[in-house]
């Protein structure tokens, strides 16, 4: 079993300095109206992003498919009551380069979701995760 050992330290002002597994520093900012750094639901919507993005950026290499820019947008919607959880995440995967397959867009989006994103695993029991992919293709330098 692997486990991880991340800090969280009250820095006064509704600031904490949160120490992550491997030694990084990340400023948490709990007054949403000051918004002076991350709030730690930010800091979710933005781990479910990356996780999934590596795994289908690493697939679509694999695949050796012409990716010349990505990104990997998420929206949240979080329930009334409290404590206030994701209900549902739209994660939308925005894919630019040169003759894209679809299918394997579809494929890499898949996997990642349901098998090797562990931050979506998580979040999975008790938020709907869905998923949409838009390919724009790039012209072809003249």
């Amino acid at each position: 079993m692997k486990t991880t050992h991340a800090t969280v330290q009250f820095a006064g002002d509704g600031f904490f300095v949160a120490t992550t597994p491997s030694g990084h520093a990340q400023v948490l900012d709990i007054n949403g109206e000051r918004s002076a750094a991350s709030s730690p639901l930010e800091l979710l919507t933005i781990a479910l992003g990356g996780c999934t993005a590596a795994d289908v950026i690493s697939i679509l290499q694999k695949k050796r498919e012409q990716v010349t820019s990505y990104r990997v947008e998420v929206r949240g919607e979080r329930r009334e009551e409290h404590p206030r959880s994701f209900r549902r995440l739209e994660v939308r995967h925005i894919l630019r380069g040169r003759g894209i397959s679809e299918q394997a867009v579809q494929q890499a989006v898949q996997l990642s979701t349901e098998k090797y994103c562990g931050v979506a695993a998580t979040l999975r029991p008790t938020a709907e995760i869905v998923t949409s992919f838009e390919i724009q293709e790039e012209a072809a330098v003249e």
